[in-house]
């Protein structure tokens, strides 16, 4: 099997990129986890070039339809390009049906006469105090195959909020290094999961929609996913999720849930 979430071919735009039984899901092995086409959608955007140095901003993942372990096309288009931001969309399509759309806002860098960094401090252990963990479900999860994961608080299987650290080890992009938003991306649709108040061998809790927001990007390989889920009475709930690296956090995301019994 290769050795990497996607194989990609093509050019720049528009691209081919088959999905390997490593980008299968919790809830079905033949149906992807939703990190693995977020963290696809990152990577499309930042191949498109912008006027002057920018970064992803905030990442936004429609999944319009269950996503199959199959071949997508992947096409890019620029909404809008200015000198401090570009907003982008990238549609990833199964034949002639459009199954997740993402939409990219990145915004200008620039070296500004600050004091320091305004950013909330790590409050949660180090991922070499955390306990290594591994997901146990009574379906295949090969997207979770792709981490090395430590729990500090909660995590798989018990109910309630969480803070696990992640750690990808596997290549999203066949031949391509993993880039910060990437790893962001695919961790952050974990949120869910870890942070379950339901069983799962009771319920689903699938997400239809990921966001994940970026007050700078994260650095290093390891991603802690501080997560609360709140579900109401109507069949819906959030999934929501503060993002950090060992230096503290850097983001935010949240996923729109449908509950259903099994």
């Amino acid at each position: 099997m290769t050795d990497a979430v996607f194989e990609v071919a093509g050019a720049s735009g528009r691209w081919t990129a088959r999905a390997t039984p490593w980008a299968a899901g919790p809830w079905d092995p033949g149906l992807m986890h939703g990190g693995a086409p977020s963290a696809l959608i990152a990577w499309a955007a930042e191949q498109v070039e912008t006027p002057a140095p920018m970064r992803i901003a905030r990442l936004t993942i429609d999944l319009l339809r269950p996503a199959p372990v199959t071949e997508y096309a992947v096409e890019t288009e620029v909404l809008r390009q200015g000198r401090k931001i570009q907003l982008l969309q990238v549609r990833l399509t199964a034949g002639d049906v459009e199954v997740t759309r993402g939409t990219v806002l990145k915004v200008r860098t620039a070296d500004l006469p600050t004091s320091g960094e305004f950013m909330a401090p790590l409050d949660e252990p180090l991922p070499e105090a955390g306990t290594p963990s591994s997901i146990r479900l009574d379906t295949p999860n090969n997207f979770g195959g792709n981490f090395e994961m430590r729990s500090v608080r909660g995590g798989f299987g018990e109910p309630g909020p969480a803070a696990n650290w992640f750690r990808q080890h596997r290549a999203s992009i066949l031949g391509q290094p993993i880039s910060p938003a990437m790893r962001a991306a695919s961790v952050a649709d974990f949120s869910n999961g870890i942070s379950s108040v339901l069983p799962f061998d009771e319920w689903t809790f699938i997400n239809g929609d990921l966001t994940v927001s970026f007050a700078r990007p994260p650095r290093g390989e390891w991603i802690l996913s501080n997560a609360v889920s709140w579900i109401a009475p109507d069949g819906g709930g959030l999934a929501m999720t503060r993002l950090a690296d060992v230096d503290g956090y850097f983001g935010v995301a949240q996923q729109s849930l449908v509950v259903e019994r099994r």
